[in-house]
C-alpha cells in the first residue's frame, strides 16, 4: 500500500513521454504537453473535489522515511536534460516553424517551469549535498539558478510582506508583478550572496560567490548549446527557458497574493503561519506539481518532504487548482473579483 501510494507520482512523468511526441511531430502535435497541463487539467479539477486527507502518524513516518519518494525526485534530473537535448536535437534534425516551432518551444518552457524549477525547489530544501547539487543543475535548465539562493534565503524570511519581492501585493497585476519579482529577487540574490561571502571572510566578487558561480555554469551552458546546435536554437531555449521562469512567478503570484504578516512589537515580523500562504488540495494538481499546492504547510514547516505536507483547516483556500488559478491569474479584472473577495471575508474572519 505504502509503495502503491508514492508510484502515483510516476503519472507527472506522462509529461516527458507527451514532450517526446511534441518533439518528434508536426501541427498541433507539438502542443501536446500544454494542452494537458493547462487545458485538460484545469477542466477536470473544476468538477473534481479538493482531497484534503492527511495521512495518520504511522503512515507519515512510513512515508518520510521511504526512499522511492525520493528516487521519483531523482529521475527527474536524466530525464529534464534528456528532453532537453531531444528538443535541441529535434530543431535542428527536424526544423520546423510557425505552430510546430511555438508548440516544441512552449512544451520544453513546461518542462522547465514544471520540473526543472519545481522538482529543484524540493530538492533544494533538503540537506543532502547531492540533492542541493541536483536542485541547482535542474535550475540550470531554466537558467534561473539565483533561485536556489533567493527563495531559501530571502522568500521564506520574508514570504507575505512588502520586503518580499515573491509576494504579490493586493490589487497588483500579475503582468506588473513579473517585472517586480523577476527584477528584485534577482538583486535579492546579489545581496544575499554577497553578505555570504563577507560573513565567510571571502571576497564577494570572486568564484566563492554562489552567484558568480551560477552565472559562470549558466554561460557555459548556453555556449555548449550555442556551439552544437547553433544560435538560432539557442534562441529557442532562451525562450523556453524564459517561459519556464514565467511559470515559477505565475505560481509564486498565486501563492500568496494579497496576504500579509503583521510586524510584532520588536519590529519583526510575526511567524510565517498556514494562513499566511493559499493553498489548494486539487487532487491532479497536488500529484502534477509534487504536492507545491499545499503551500502553507510548506511555509510554516519548510523542512518537511513534499509526501507528508499536511491540509491545515486555517489555509486560505484558491477557488481551484494550481492551474486552473494560474490561467485565472492573467485576467487580472476577474482574479480580483474573486481573490479580492476571499481576502475580505479572512479579514473578517
Amino acid at each position: 500500500m505504502h509503495l502503491l501510494r508514492a508510484f502515483k507520482y510516476l503519472s507527472p512523468l506522462s509529461f516527458y513521454l507527451l514532450a517526446f511526441i511534441a518533439f518528434s511531430s508536426n501541427g498541433w502535435y507539438c502542443w501536446l504537453p500544454l494542452m494537458y497541463s493547462m487545458v485538460l487539467i484545469p477542466l477536470l479539477e473544476l468538477f473534481l473535489q479538493p482531497d484534503t486527507h492527511n495521512l495518520e502518524e504511522a503512515a507519515t513516518v512510513i512515508a518520510r522515511n521511504n526512499r522511492a519518494y525520493d528516487f521519483l525526485l531523482y529521475i527527474i534530473l536524466p530525464l529534464q536534460y534528456g528532453a532537453l537535448f531531444y528538443f535541441l536535437f529535434s530543431l535542428q534534425a527536424m526544423p520546423v516553424e510557425g505552430v510546430s516551432l511555438a508548440g516544441r518551444i512552449g512544451s520544453m518552457g513546461m518542462l522547465c517551469g514544471t520540473f526543472g524549477i519545481n522538482v529543484a525547489h524540493e530538492l533544494g530544501h533538503r540537506v543532502k549535498p547531492f540533492e542541493r547539487i541536483m536542485a541547482k543543475a535542474l535550475l540550470a535548465t531554466s537558467l534561473y539558478m539565483h533561485f536556489y539562493i533567493e527563495h531559501n534565503k530571502g522568500h521564506h524570511k520574508l514570504v507575505a510582506t512588502h520586503e518580499d519581492p515573491s509576494s504579490a501585493r493586493k490589487n497588483e497585476m500579475i503582468y506588473t508583478f513579473f517585472f517586480r519579482t523577476i527584477i528584485f529577487s534577482y538583486l535579492s540574490a546579489w545581496n544575499i550572496a554577497n553578505k555570504d561571502c563577507v560573513k565567510k571572510q571571502l571576497k564577494p566578487w570572486s568564484f566563492y560567490n554562489e552567484m558568480i558561480q551560477a552565472h559562470l555554469l549558466q554561460l557555459a551552458l548556453l555556449l555548449c548549446v550555442g556551439l552544437v546546435f547553433g544560435w538560432m536554437i539557442l534562441c529557442c531555449f532562451i525562450i523556453s527557458a524564459t517561459i519556464g521562469i514565467l511559470l515559477l512567478e505565475m505560481v509564486n503570484y498565486i501563492e500568496h497574493y494579497g496576504l500579509s504578516r503583521k510586524k510584532t512589537s520588536d519590529g519583526h515580523y510575526e511567524r510565517a503561519m498556514p494562513h499566511h500562504s493559499w493553498n489548494s488540495d486539487h487532487p491532479l494538481g497536488r500529484i502534477m506539481l509534487f504536492e507545491l499546492t499545499r503551500h502553507s504547510d510548506h511555509h510554516y514547516l519548510a523542512s518537511k518532504k513534499y509526501q507528508v505536507l499536511d491540509h491545515h483547516k486555517n489555509a486560505p483556500q484558491l477557488p481551484t487548482g494550481y492551474p486552473g488559478s494560474m490561467l485565472l491569474s492573467l485576467i487580472p479584472p476577474l482574479w480580483f473579483r474573486i481573490m479580492n473577495k476571499k481576502i475580505s471575508a479572512l479579514e473578517h474572519a
